[in-house]
């Protein structure tokens, strides 16, 4: 159990059924063609698992978030921080603002659709703040950023090379996830979502 961030295929984001994502992509549809904006019909398949091949995504929200918080409100505005990190889907095209749909995300709250473009500079903008390192997992098919900030890897290099980052490691290892989440919506063209 827990909170978890992945990416959705084509197949589960246009299914209808209970758990798919098909209710959420037909309203933001319809919310798009309402601005004007083309549909988010180009959604990619999802595609068999291969560890490190960066074609899917999924990590676990376990450790807390109080120093992530800290340092969003040090170095983003509120609106900013909501961008970042206040979505339910994170979708790979821009969007002006934050798209708020009328669907039950869970705990009585709307789903909250967010453009990783918008996301991106903002996480990237607190990853050059606390330096984070190059060697932080870049992909994150099977809860690797997870992995590798709760096992000896993260706290092996913060030995050898401390900074900023590992000041906090549960506060870097938010920094990392929502980076690699925008990179990963963009550079595959699929949705992320809080499940």
């Amino acid at each position: 159990m827990g909170v978890y961030l992945v990416s959705v295929g084509a197949e589960e984001w246009f299914d209808d059924e209970e758990d798919g994502w098909g209710e959420v992509a037909s309203a933001l549809n319809t919310e798009l063609r309402r601005r004007s904006l083309p549909p988010y019909e180009n959604v990619p398949a999802e595609t068999a698992f291969v560890p490190g091949s960066g074609q899917a995504f999924e990590e676990k929200l376990t450790p807390p978030m109080t120093g992530f918080l800290a340092l969003c409100e040090t170095h983003l505005s509120q609106a900013e921080a909501e961008t970042l990190c206040g979505w339910t889907v994170l979708v790979p095209f821009a969007l002006d603002e934050a798209i708020v749909l009328p669907i039950d995300a869970g705990y009585g709250e709307p789903t909250v659709v967010v453009g990783a473009p918008r996301a991106l500079p903002l996480a990237e903008k607190l990853a050059a703040a606390i330096d984070l390192p190059p060697e932080t997992p870049v992909t994150c098919d099977s809860l690797d950023l997870t992995m590798w900030f709760r096992s000896e890897g993260a706290k092996h290099l913060g030995s050898n090379r401390p900074g900023p980052w590992s000041d906090d490691l549960d506060r870097a290892f938010y920094v990392a996830l929502f980076l690699r989440a925008a990179q990963h919506s963009i550079r595959r063209g699929c949705p992320i979502v809080c499940t």
